[in-house]
């Protein structure tokens, strides 16, 4: 892969500095003359806002793989420990006795008892200890890869909550000036200065800017649901959040240049493959059933009149003939391996797509962040303008108007397009496989 000069890295660097700027900005008004937009007070004992790092927790110690994840680390580790045994599994105890005393009762006694101690076959126990070790690192990938999952999901529900909010505020306070602009309409038309037509542009104005808000109020109620559904209702109850921190700290423009190979995506796929091949290996040794060395001790009389004779036996089982699901075993194993290193490479290629996807979206985001703002502030102005302009009577009502709905507009767009630059990082960092 083709490395970027350091003038093409100085470049990138700085349209994400310029980019991160723009995302501080979020909250702050664009418009000349913004009318009061109604805000929660401020109160000591409120609970502090969260962050999209512990929204991400709080989400994750919710989930069934967080939860499911400890019993899972003490199977693999007890696999581990199992393969570390000297026996290949754990020995039995057999226990007989023969006697005549059922029929003629001669005094015959026998009374045997041993001891079968099951061994590895040849290569076995090291495979097994390779396997073991290999289901604890694919376990771990996957759950690292079940947390990214995660954060994709909260991130795109997050920032969705943070437009829809911010569609909200602007949707307020337009129609507040709306409804502002109509009394002030009223008052003119009882003095003569208007009609009754643009009393009714007035209201129907105000009518608008009401249903927008409206329609603003239930996309952030399904923002809310989405981010609810994760398991974040006590974020919402508190009604505050604080913008994503890694916008500003954790963004570093040499990683742009290539995918890390520890990608939790490529190291789950990579862990999956290595245990396949562990599982084949170790399938390939397991032709046939595990052999017995066997200890026993023997104590027998023959009658009433003999003593009883002690004798100790030494025995080795060996199964005969090969297993026909070891074969099956092996070819199911090699199968998945080939199937991980498909995946993996096919899997290599969209995240290298999503990267170089993820850097165009934030410099064009930066770039669109500073032309919305500056289109914003120049409306903003020419809005001041008229509203004086209307005030003193040397403009109509019509291009007032005209002139409102675009200067919300631009507004609502820049803070739309200040939102989407931190977005851009956000999901720069998702492609680069960081979580929150």
């Amino acid at each position: 892969m083709s490395k970027k000069s350091p003038s093409r890295q100085a470049n990138a660097w700085a349209r994400l500095s310029l980019a991160m700027g723009l995302s501080l900005g979020l909250a702050g008004p664009v418009m000349a003359d913004p009318p009061n937009i109604p805000t929660t007070p401020n109160s000591n004992t409120s609970p502090p806002a969260a962050t999209l790092a512990q929204a991400f927790e709080q989400a994750w110690a919710q989930q069934a793989a967080a939860q499911a994840a400890p019993q899972w680390r003490n199977a693999a580790q007890g696999r581990q420990q199992a393969a570390q045994q000297w026996l290949a599994d754990a020995p039995a105890l057999d226990l007989s006795a023969k006697t005549d005393r059922l029929n003629r009762n001669g005094g015959s006694r026998d009374y045997e008892a041993g001891l079968s101690l099951p061994l590895w076959l040849p290569g076995e126990r090291a495979r097994s200890q390779a396997l073991a070790g290999a289901e604890l690192n694919a376990l771990e990938s996957q759950l690292a890869a079940e947390r990214l999952r995660l954060a994709g999901s909260l991130r795109q529900a997050w920032w969705a909550w943070q437009l829809s909010k911010q569609d909200q505020r602007i949707a307020q306070a337009r129609h507040a000036a709306a409804a502002q602009l109509a009394q002030d309409v009223a008052k003119r038309l009882q003095a003569g200065d208007l009609t009754r037509a643009d009393q009714h542009q007035a209201q129907a104005a105000e009518a608008a800017a009401q249903a927008e808000l409206a329609q603003a109020a239930v996309q952030r109620l399904q923002a809310e649901q989405a981010l609810a559904a994760l398991g974040l209702s006590d974020i919402l109850a508190n009604g505050a959040a604080e913008l994503e921190a890694e916008a500003l700290t954790e963004a570093r423009p040499a990683a742009m240049a290539e995918l890390a190979p520890e990608h939790p995506a490529l190291l789950a796929l990579r862990d999956r493959a290595a245990l396949a091949q562990r599982n084949a290996e170790l399938a390939a040794t397991q032709t046939r059933a595990n052999p017995e060395l066997r200890l026993s001790s023997t104590r027998e009389r023959a009658s009433f009149a003999e003593p009883y004779a002690q004798s100790i036996t030494v025995g080795l089982r060996l199964p005969l003939g090969k297993s026909a699901a070891s074969q099956s075993k092996q070819a199911t194993a090699l199968a998945e391996q080939l199937e991980a290193q498909a995946q993996l490479s096919q899997q290599s290629l969209a995240l290298q797509a999503e990267l170089r996807s993820a850097e165009a979206q934030l410099t064009a985001s930066g770039l669109a962040a500073e032309a919305a703002q500056r289109r914003a502030e120049l409306l903003a102005a020419t809005r001041g303008f008229y509203a004086k302009s209307f005030a003193l009577g040397q403009s109509d009502l019509p291009t007032r108007l005209r002139v409102e709905q675009e200067a919300f507009e631009a507004q609502r767009l820049s803070a739309r397009a200040r939102l989407q630059a931190a977005q851009a990082v956000s999901a720069l960092r998702q492609a680069q496989g960081l979580l929150p």
